[in-house]
């Protein structure tokens, strides 16, 4: 009796391992807390990082990480978030593929008592206590400050300024609001004119697809390109340099995210400039989820610092980049 106590007992804390539940069956929280991160997927330099960042910090604090990668799909991101709620997680971050589609599996992690914090991208919900904070960058200013770096490097007095500009995932707050930003400014000079705008979907073999297409369409002469990320840009520059023309001085070009990738394009006279988005939110989600594991207000948006990079500042920046 006493033997067949103990193998029960022993499979009982075999199965708690595997599953690894956060909470006893009173729903008391366990000591070491179990976070669900629902990550987009592996799209671009600057995705790699931030996962790496997540991961390790995560580590480094003592909470544990039940990851899930959608491959760049809402249905297996909502897919993971039921998940997480089945498995009684303490708290459940993701970082949406795109916007809108969240309100019902973020009301079913509410009435389950699981915290929500959003990363790198917002949701479009129309009760926004369904999630703690968001802990990301401003979008908009990201494509505000592409737009003013292009206003200071064209000189006065130029003739028109015509732009290509290569979309993120159509619907992603990011594709969404880098657009807005940069339009914001570019719009209120005549000088700039958008000839043609398409997604890239934000990644390399896309962004090179689709410049390949901007080339051949345009008969006139194309002066800029915008790209909504680093690793769109860097394909595009293959199709530029394939079609015969200088990255960077036949075309000048400007992105967003400052990954090592685009710096060493930059030293190499490619890239004009880089707007960074500091994919490096480790620290700053395990603080967040110490804060509301402890009943610690946050603030709604968590905003991290970020810069402006040019071809000058190069050489000099790209030994002590971290992504």
């Amino acid at each position: 009796m006493k033997r067949g106590f103990m193998l029960a007992a022993a499979l009982s804390c075999a199965a708690a391992l595997v599953m690894g539940c956060s909470r006893d069956a009173s729903g008391d929280r366990a000591a070491q807390p179990v976070l669900g991160f629902s990550q987009i997927g592996a799209e671009s330099e600057w995705r790699t990082a931030n996962t790496a960042s997540i991961k390790s910090s995560l580590a480094k604090a003592g909470i544990q990480l039940r990851f899930s990668d959608a491959q760049q799909k809402q249905e297996n991101q909502i897919k993971a978030l039921r998940s997480f709620i089945a498995q009684r997680v303490d708290l459940i971050a993701f970082s949406p593929v795109v916007e809108s589609g969240w309100e019902t599996v973020l009301r079913e992690a509410k009435a389950a008592n699981i915290p929500v914090i959003l990363t790198d991208r917002a949701v479009d919900v129309s009760d926004d206590s369904l999630y703690v904070t968001l802990i990301g960058s401003d979008f908009v200013e990201e494509g505000r400050k592409a737009g003013r770096w292009l206003l200071q490097d064209t000189p006065a007095g130029s003739g028109e300024v015509r732009i290509v500009e290569l979309q993120g995932t159509v619907g992603s707050a990011p594709a969404i609001d880098r657009m807005e930003g940069f339009h914001e400014v570019i719009d209120k000079d005549p000088r700039f004119k958008v000839v043609r705008s398409q997604s890239g979907d934000f990644t390399r073999a896309k962004g090179k697809e689709v410049m390949e297409a901007f080339l051949k369409a345009e008969s006139s002469k194309i002066d800029v390109l915008f790209a909504h990320n680093d690793d769109m840009a860097i394909g595009a520059i293959q199709a530029i340099e394939e079609a015969g023309l200088k990255p960077g001085k036949d075309i000048k070009i400007v992105s967003i995210d400052g990954v090592r990738g685009a710096f060493k394009a930059m030293e190499a006279g490619k890239l004009n400039a880089t707007i960074e988005c500091n994919p490096l939110i480790g620290d700053q989600l395990v603080d967040a989820v110490k804060a509301v594991l402890e009943k610690r207000p946050l603030p709604k948006r968590i905003l991290v610092e970020e810069g402006v990079f040019t071809q000058d500042q190069a050489a000099a920046a790209l030994p002590g980049r971290k992504y």
